[in-house]
């Protein structure tokens, strides 16, 4: 086993910058107003399953689907974008089955185990140990955990002006993310 607390961190970084719990809070907020409950154990777990999955056989699935990292992040890249719109223009562009829980999708999946989270975890396989991957993620599965669990207490202590705001300013942040994934990954569609 190469276990090495410096990789770890770095990864874990990495990981922490691409699923953007903290990012997430008002959508978190905003589907547990539309839905009622999310629970977080079963979004924890469900997402941490999948991003281990993808781990292992994310690059060989997406090549028996005859799909390419490229596709697969411009794909992802357009969710995040339209969920950044969402959140900016106030506008309702995903419409969700009647359910009772978010917890799956969108929560597991696409918001914390999404594209991005996806071909993140494909370039760091091909430059860490994979043992440091796995705990990365579990630390940051951890912290989802908390800041699911706790989005009800934040937004008490934000208040509806302070989550609008939020919502905007994250907003901005995802739609740029959406973009720059969407650039780095535009031209290996031509080539």
């Amino acid at each position: 086993m190469d276990v090495d607390l410096r990789e770890i961190a770095t990864v874990g970084m990495v990981l922490f910058a691409v699923i953007d719990i903290l990012g997430s809070i008002p959508i978190i907020i905003d589907l547990r107003t539309k839905v009622g409950h999310i629970q977080s154990e079963k979004a924890t777990i469900v997402a941490m399953i999948i991003m281990i999955m993808f781990l292992f056989v994310g690059e060989e699935l997406l090549n028996i689907i005859g799909i390419d990292v490229n596709s697969f992040a411009v794909a992802g890249a357009f969710v995040l974008f339209f969920l950044a719109l969402e959140m900016i223009l106030g506008i309702r562009l995903y419409k969700e089955e009647e359910s009772e829980t978010a917890s799956i999708v969108p929560i597991a999946f696409p918001l914390i185990a999404g594209a991005g989270t996806m071909t993140t975890l494909l370039s760091l396989k091909s430059q860490y140990h994979t043992v440091n991957i796995i705990i990365a993620i579990f630390l940051n599965m951890a912290l989802v955990y908390l800041v699911l669990k706790s989005s009800s207490k934040i937004e008490k202590m934000l208040g509806s002006s302070g989550l609008g705001i939020i919502r905007k300013v994250f907003g901005v942040i995802l739609l740029a993310i959406a973009v720059k994934l969407f650039a780095a990954n535009v031209k290996g569609l031509f080539v």
